[in-house]
């Protein structure tokens, strides 16, 4: 009962810290408008590249998942750790990454070229959706790949023992069961496209909702206009969250012994393609930048230090603040509440905040800790997405167990469940530092000059045309971001076999 309790109080606080910034743009603007044809338009276009993008990126990511959980090779630790960066990229820099392999200019079309075959154009809805595919696959390969990993050792010899196909007997059961929800978050994710659809949209008939919100806010300053479309966003991630939570369902398979996983099974040749590619398409436009950022390493300011203390102060208690508040909200109405956190628009959640404080303080003396708020409420659906299947499974299979052992509140967590979910808290807990540190949003509203984070550092020295500090800037951020990805990820992994 207490549980419950605690679950209920911490996903009515989640929900309130999304919907009372909205009501208070939208009571700021004066109430609902209606929307114009372009709306309208922008929304079409919106539900319908968030769709097959969170649906491409699912379908690769399942036989890279698969080659990955079955495959032991060197450097297989690095390579799945590395090709998550994508995800935990700044976008505007992991789009110029892009345009260095696929832009006009780019390596594909320099290859292509010499073959006499006609230039790829990454502009447009097609290159929207090539970037979202770019920035997602690796979330999606993770979170499957997380639940491949549980399948216990002992259900794979009992299907050799019966002569059964691995796939439909357990594969196909956990895809069912993890699938669904991975596509929810990618989908909802993509619905809040804004730098990728202003950068490679390419035009009207490629704009997002999220973009007509920013022109609503930066040409004509309709506050109910962008609150409007912003509850339309809302509405839509809730129902595909809803449904994804509808057609997800706990694992009743029962536990194993903890063994080590072994795999017989599979074309070796299939598997290394898969991986190989993946990691093409992933790895490559992440050493344009590289490339690109080594020069200008001399050129940093001297107020990239405090910049980086910043960003490292909010990451840290980001990670903190979410992994403790995702424990008690994992459960389906917890994570429906957590999916309104990336439904709604950035933009007007940052705005609403600001509202909100403007009579109590100055905004800009809450800057870091409002950035901390804009961050856990991001990253917690992700974050419930990797820990609620386990945490599902633990109680389904050692609940009873712990109780009639006379376990019950924190030591039943230590002891029971807390250690059965050591990798994937590992994992979420990497992915939201990572977000945290290169996170470029409502500390635009809030910062003073010259108290930033590293992100607004390397957008400032974008604005004043030092592009090599920026570049430099850039890669200092990707170090930075991975470097916490991989410390609290290889954390969670110690003495496992992933």
């Amino acid at each position: 009962m207490a549980q419950r309790a605690l679950s209920l109080i911490a996903a009515l606080l989640v929900a309130g810290a999304v919907i009372v910034p909205v009501a208070a743009v939208l009571w700021r603007g004066g109430g609902i408008t209606a929307l114009s044809p372009a709306d309208w338009a922008a929304l079409r276009f919106t539900v319908w590249q968030a769709f097959w993008s969170a649906a491409i990126s699912v379908a690769l990511a399942i036989p890279v998942a698969r080659a990955l959980s079955r495959r032991d090779f060197f450097g297989r630790s690095a390579l799945i750790s590395v090709m998550g960066a994508p995800f935990i990229l700044p976008i505007i820099v992991a789009i110029l990454g892009l345009l260095a392999v696929f832009g006009g200019k780019g390596l594909v079309n320099l290859l292509i070229g010499q073959f006499g075959l006609p230039k790829i154009d990454i502009y447009g809805a097609h290159g929207v959706i090539l970037a979202h595919v770019f920035f997602n696959l690796p979330l999606a390969v993770r979170l499957i790949l997380q639940s491949w990993l549980a399948i216990p050792s002992e259900r794979f010899q009992v299907a050799a023992s019966l002569d059964a196909s691995l796939f439909w007997l357990l594969e196909w059961p956990m895809l069912k069961r993890i699938a669904p929800g991975a596509f929810a978050v990618i989908f909802v994710i993509c619905l809040g496209s804004f730098a990728v659809a202003l950068t490679l949209g390419g035009g009207p008939r490629a704009t997002t909702v999220e973009l007509a919100i920013y022109q609503a806010f930066k040409f004509d300053f309709e506050l109910s206009k962008a609150a409007s479309l912003a509850v339309v966003q809302l509405l839509l991630g809730g129902i595909a969250g809803c449904v994804a939570l509808l057609l997800s369902r706990t694992d009743m398979m029962g536990a194993g012994l903890d063994r080590v996983v072994q795999r017989w099974d599979g074309g070796r040749l299939l598997d290394a393609f898969w991986v190989i590619s993946a990691a093409a398409f992933l790895l490559l436009p992440l050493g344009a930048v590289v490339f690109a950022g080594l020069p200008g390493l001399t050129e940093l300011p001297a107020s990239i230090g405090p910049a980086i203390l910043r960003s490292l102060a909010v990451a840290i208690a980001a990670v903190v603040l979410t992994v403790a508040l995702a424990l008690p909200l994992a459960t389906r109405a917890g994570e429906a509440a957590s999916l309104l956190g990336i439904s709604v628009s950035g933009l007007v959640l940052g705005t609403g905040l600001f509202l909100l404080l403007q009579p109590i303080t100055r905004p800009q003396d809450v800057a870091l800790p409002v950035t901390l708020l804009v961050n856990v409420l991001m990253s917690l659906p992700f974050v419930l997405r990797i820990l609620r299947p386990g945490i599902e499974s633990a109680k389904a299979d050692f609940g009873r167990l712990g109780q009639s052992l006379g376990l019950s509140g924190w030591p039943l967590w230590r002891i029971v469940y807390l250690p059965r979910l050591r990798r994937p808290m590992g994992f979420a807990a990497g992915l939201t530092g990572a977000l945290a540190m290169g996170d470029l949003g409502v500390i635009t509203l809030f910062s003073r000059p010259g108290e930033g984070t590293l992100p607004l550092v390397m957008y400032q020295l974008m604005g004043a045309y030092q592009m090599e500090a920026a570049y430099a800037a850039a890669l200092l951020l990707v170090a930075l971001s991975l470097g916490l990805f991989w410390i609290f990820d290889k954390g969670g992994r110690v003495n496992a076999d992933l």
